[in-house]
């Protein structure tokens, strides 16, 4: 069967490397895996445009093969000081076992936010990326227009059929389809997260029906016959992150890789607001129990993000899973401790 993905991206296998921010996707993971004939991603959400423009003259220096980036959409946010404060009195006593200093006092304003994207895709179009994809809603007109002007292959995420036929509507190249099955934070931006809990394998049909861009499969792949099943049902690419999250070349921090690997069935995975504002998927621990009653009080993301930045770091010196965000799909069970070539090896060379 022809397919799309491959023949645009100039790449071997249809298998993306999910951009995982905050140091996860490195330098070497991105490179090993455009190595390999797949798409690798830089996770650039968290970035500013010197960091962006840096990791990708890193990828650059150590391939020549298309690798892509993605960046986060702002969306408006307030920062509402009552909420905040009471943020802060329910982490007080997170700060005050790990010895921290204190939360963050100072917030980047969405209208901050919304140009450090805007120099960020000015760094893609300038250092001619390959790939750029977006999560948290759609760029503007005008962004996709100048991206698509210079060549750049452009990708949304969408966890619903009506998110699917907006970024198609949009002018956008492709679709990534997150499952309710994925790791990490929702990429809903049309309805609430309950109304876009949609499973993988439900939401693959139902979108290759209606659209007519490549889809590309997202939650819970972490095998050759994920790939093939997500194929089989008509996604024209696949995109894993906890798979590679624990490759060798992943920037992840050991303990979190550990969480992963030793994670037995029982050890489930949950949606949590807690850490960032925004619902995320990872491994259920002590701070995502202990801060469920205060939920739905969190100011949104990215403040309750610099909130829990203190005590994530704290958390990580102290070797304290308890408090750190594990970001992982509901398939852990697969996760191996190999090199993203292997991993590759697993994915398209074996019976």
């Amino acid at each position: 069967m022809p397919n799309r993905l491959i023949d645009a991206l100039s790449i071997s296998h249809p298998i993306i490397q999910a951009p995982m921010a905050g140091g996860i996707t490195t330098a070497e993971l991105v490179t090993a895996v455009s190595e390999a004939g797949a798409l690798g991603m830089i996770g650039a959400g968290y970035l500013d445009a010197e960091s962006t423009r840096h990791q990708i003259h890193e990828v650059k220096a150590e391939t020549d093969k298309p690798f892509g980036i993605n960046l986060f959409v702002p969306s408006p946010y307030k920062e509402e000081k009552d909420i905040i404060q009471k943020a802060q009195l329910s982490l007080q006593p997170y700060l005050e076992k790990l010895g921290s200093l204190g939360v963050e006092s100072a917030f980047t304003s969405y209208e901050q936010t919304l140009e450090i994207f805007y120099r960020q895709v000015n760094v893609v179009i300038e250092e001619q990326v390959r790939v750029c994809s977006f999560t948290f809603g759609m760029p503007s007109s005008d962004v996709i227009h100048s991206l698509k002007q210079a060549g750049i292959y452009t990708i949304g995420t969408a966890t619903t059929l009506s998110e699917a036929l907006a970024i198609e509507a949009a002018g956008m190249d492709a679709v990534v389809l997150q499952g309710s099955e994925a790791g990490g934070h929702r990429g809903n931006f049309l309805a609430g997260v309950e109304q876009s809990m949609i499973g993988l394998m439900a939401l693959i049909p139902q979108t290759v029906d209606q659209v007519n861009i490549p889809v590309i499969a997202a939650g819970g792949i972490m095998d050759r016959r994920g790939v093939q099943a997500a194929q089989c049902l008509g996604a024209e690419g696949a995109q894993l992150g906890t798979a590679f999250l624990t490759c060798k070349e992943s920037g992840a921090n050991p303990l979190y890789k550990q969480a992963i690997l030793e994670g037995q069935q029982e050890d489930k995975t949950t949606l949590t607001k807690a850490f960032s504002g925004k619902a995320a998927r990872g491994i259920e621990n002590d701070f995502i129990r202990e801060m469920r009653k205060f939920e739905q009080e969190l100011p949104d993301f990215p403040i309750q993000n610099t909130l829990t930045k203190s005590i994530r770091s704290a958390a990580a010196q102290h070797n304290d899973r308890n408090m750190m965000s594990l970001w992982c799909g509901q398939n852990p069970n697969l996760a191996e401790p190999i090199t993203a070539q292997q991993l590759m090896h697993k994915l398209v060379d074996e019976a």
